[in-house]
């Protein structure tokens, strides 16, 4: 089934977060036993909450959006060419950027969104803070009244789970196992909030989420028993 999709029509994006301040004193006291219950289960009684805060970028209501990435095919005759360009900056503005890019070029039926963990995580989190900015939800992130069958989502993660809905595996591993080559990352997730808020480098957070997206790419590729792309054939725009 996965052959019958165009390349073309695949959106791949990936997305960092972090939390929504750099330190759990600047929350005020309803936000701070907020994240104390929401927390409570995670932490259980290893951490205090404040401990704790430095991972609250994973939930929508307590983090936010410092970067999406996103890859699209280009395909001229047999000629491939995969496209990654990036949205980063003020939060309202990046996602409002990313729903533009959703309502011009990747707007019709055809076209389907691929992240990996993305319907667990990235397409929920773009959703969730959306709506906390008050921007109206595109069509592709719209999920209420639709169908199964009618969401336009792939996910990467849950293709390789073959039903086996307990299956979790990361996307490093997957690259790995699949014989894709090892993108030169100098992070990886659990650095972000520091590389943000410490070292406050935006440019070294997008670097490591292209290359996620790229990896996506290449992971799908696989899926559907396709050549890997070379890297020649991938442009940053």
């Amino acid at each position: 089934m996965l052959h019958k999709i165009q390349l073309e029509n695949i959106l791949f994006l990936d997305i960092e977060t972090v939390p929504e301040v750099a330190d759990y004193q600047e929350l005020d006291d309803a936000k701070k036993e907020l994240w104390e219950h929401k927390s409570q289960y995670q932490r259980k009684d290893e951490f205090t909450a404040e401990e704790f805060y430095d991972r609250a970028g994973i939930w929508a209501e307590f983090g936010k959006i410092v970067c999406i990435s996103v890859g699209y095919f280009h395909m001229t005759g047999n000629l491939r060419e995969f496209r990654v360009t990036s949205f980063q900056g003020e939060e309202s503005k990046l996602l409002e950027d990313f729903k533009t890019l959703l309502n011009t070029h990747f707007k019709y039926p055809k076209h389907l969104l691929c992240a990996h963990n993305g319907k667990e995580f990235d397409f929920p989190y773009i959703a969730r803070r959306m709506i906390i900015h008050r921007i109206d939800l595109p069509y592709k992130l719209d999920l209420f009244g639709k169908k199964p069958w009618e969401v336009p989502h792939l996910d990467t993660m849950e293709l390789w789970k073959f039903g086996d809905y307990k299956h979790y595996t990361s996307l490093k591993l997957m690259a790995h196992i699949l014989g894709i080559p090892s993108p030169k990352e100098d992070i990886d997730g659990s650095m972000v909030r520091d590389v943000y808020y410490e070292e406050k480098d935006v440019d070294r957070i997008v670097t490591y989420c292209e290359l996620d997206v790229v990896t996506t790419a290449q992971v799908f590729l696989r899926l559907r028993n396709n050549d890997l792309l070379a890297d020649s054939e991938i442009k940053k725009v």
